[in-house]
């Protein structure tokens, strides 16, 4: 019931207006039976915009951060999340990763719409990066056909590390269902896996229009984090 206020009467109305979305490619996207929608991450306004758009409830699975906050953000943030559905996932190890992706199996197993991020966070500049194999291990596993979604303009209407949201124009692009079953049985050969991912980015990249990086955006953001923390004790010390 509150995925639905949200999406037509609390939230869905001022998303429209501010972000204008233009949709391309939704017929793609069956009334029925499960999918793998496989997006790219400018923005938290993704995880907005694109159920939006899409007739269905998508699942995604959102980080167990998520649900765990304190006080009354926290608070807020949790009910948010698990009233319209979504699955917590922690993802500090591979026990839990494995734990993700049986969580995933058993969506798709329901017949619903999986919504995933293979970057695996948001991009930190707008590129598109190196895609993780958990989403070609779901897919080789479960059978299920993959289709990309390119978010465009996302994160000019909501700025990554912006409180504040703008006017802008919001487009999604839905290309054709990606069918691999011509790997059928080979899910876990990580070459296999790997060759499948990239095709999906390839595509994600065809339909954005995003310049491709061959990096992981996390090592990306952990990089940057580091050159921070060094280089503030030096800022610090000249300012003195």
């Amino acid at each position: 019931m509150w995925f639905w206020l949200y999406k037509y009467i609390l939230m869905g109305p001022l998303l429209s207006f501010l972000g204008r979305p233009k949709v391309q490619g939704l017929e793609y996207v069956p009334d029925s039976g499960a999918v793998i929608l496989a997006s790219n991450h400018l923005a938290v306004a993704d995880s907005f915009y694109l159920p939006l758009v899409v007739k269905r409830r998508i699942t995604f699975l959102a980080k167990a951060e998520y649900f765990t906050g304190t006080g009354l953000k926290g608070k807020l943030t949790k009910f948010f999340y698990s009233s319209t559905g979504q699955v917590p996932i922690d993802r500090t190890d591979a026990d839990s990763a494995q734990a993700a992706l049986t969580t995933a199996q058993r969506i798709l197993g329901e017949g619903k719409l999986l919504g995933m991020y293979p970057e695996g966070t948001r991009s930190p500049d707008g590129r598109l990066y190196k895609g993780k194999t958990g989403l070609a291990r779901v897919a080789l596993e479960s059978g299920i056909p993959v289709i990309p979604v390119a978010m465009v303009g996302t994160d000019v209407v909501n700025p990554p590390g912006s409180k504040m949201w703008h006017f802008g124009r919001v487009e999604i692009r839905f290309g054709k269902p990606m069918d691999f079953s011509r790997f059928e049985g080979l899910a876990g050969n990580r070459f296999i896996e790997r060759a499948v991912i990239d095709e999906v980015m390839y595509e994600l990249m065809r339909l954005g229009g995003q310049e491709y990086v061959d990096l992981y955006a996390a090592d990306v953001k952990e990089q940057a984090e580091s050159v921070d923390v060094q280089t503030k004790p030096a800022v610090t010390a000249k300012a003195g």
